[in-house]
């Protein structure tokens, strides 16, 4: 496939300052002055992830999925042209501001602005967290994932499998309706919920460490509604995680052991066990879907369901004894 990852996300604010200090003193980000009321912020080598733009309106701006190459990006350029899309050229000068070589951009079946790059720039220096953090785990997976509501699912989900080329990584029916999509060896780059509104659900942000979530945890609980879905451990990607909300409105998932797979020999399937194996409150849904996770949670429980934690090396100590059967 010509799209890679996930590069960097623009977020529309009405107090890009609100951000400030989410994303630095909570979150570990670095920020960058980009000057004229817009924040930039660092999550590793690259000039910047997340862009803060002054807006009148709390939401996301545009979407930025990397290819590989120049000719990754004339690819996709059409493919998205041929589907009956207009794709736009952009000029140089916009390219500069999103720190990369080339770029193009057109809008998704929901409404979204998307931008395809190639290129992008690797700071002089080197990232300093805005609080004592062991990094964000992104290189070729990304900078997390992107999780959007839809009103037109079945359309969103024709573009996204068929234009763009993302895999189908599974989809879930209950308690609510999603579609999970991998571009790479991260388990999902983007998903969707099925919605009666269009809109951002959440982005996710993966920590090296498992503790780094933690303190993060910590920091939310001292906040007045900072957390938006507690503790839990995902049963499709596995990441332990909790999600805050951020001062933009939609929510932004902290996690930590997020599951690679092998884009060449996946196979997508239900996900029928729910969202989570365990934890995950999420105060987002109705009654009757809350409920019916409760009961999936329950019934996970007493099923036993388990999987191994995913570590990378450095990340853990092998104890003595095994884990009986």
């Amino acid at each position: 496939m010509s799209i890679r990852a996930l590069g960097y996300v623009g977020i529309a604010a009405k107090t890009p300052q609100d951000w400030s200090e989410f994303a630095t003193s909570f979150l570990g980000m670095q920020q960058i002055d980009a000057g004229g009321g817009t924040l930039a912020l660092r999550m590793d080598d690259r000039r910047q992830r997340l862009i803060v733009e002054q807006a009148d309106y709390d939401g996301t701006r545009f979407f930025g999925w990397e290819t590989a190459d120049a000719a990754g990006l004339a690819a996709v350029a059409v493919r998205v042209e041929t589907s009956g899309v207009a794709v736009k050229r952009e000029p140089q000068a916009l390219a500069d501001q999103r720190h990369v070589r080339e770029l193009i951009s057109f809008t998704d079946p929901a409404g979204n602005r998307v931008e395809v790059f190639h290129g992008a720039a690797i700071a002089a220096d080197a990232f300093r967290p805005g609080r004592a953090i062991s990094g964000f785990r992104t290189g070729p997976l990304g900078l997390g994932h992107a999780v959007l509501f839809v009103r037109k699912p079945d359309e969103v989900k024709t573009f996204y499998r068929d234009v763009l080329g993302f895999g189908l990584s599974e989809y879930m029916i209950e308690p609510f309706r999603a579609t999970f999509f991998h571009v790479n060896g991260r388990h999902h780059s983007f998903a969707i919920v099925d919605s009666d509104r269009d809109g951002m659900h959440h982005l996710m942000v993966e920590m090296c460490a498992l503790d780094d979530v933690g303190h993060a945890y910590d920091i939310a609980l001292g906040i007045k509604d900072r957390v938006g879905v507690t503790l839990g451990r995902h049963a499709n990607d596995y990441m332990l995680s909790f999600y805050s909300r951020s001062p933009s409105g939609f929510l932004v998932e902290c996690g930590w052991g997020g599951r690679e797979i092998d884009p060449a020999n996946w196979t997508p399937y239900e996900l029928g066990v729910g969202p989570s194996i365990w934890g995950h409150d999420r105060e987002w849904l109705p009654p009757p879907a809350r409920a019916a996770a409760r009961q999936m949670l329950l019934d996970n429980a007493a099923q036993g369901l388990r999987h191994p934690v995913q570590v990378v090396d450095g990340n853990y100590t092998v104890m003595p004894g095994r884990v009986p059967g």
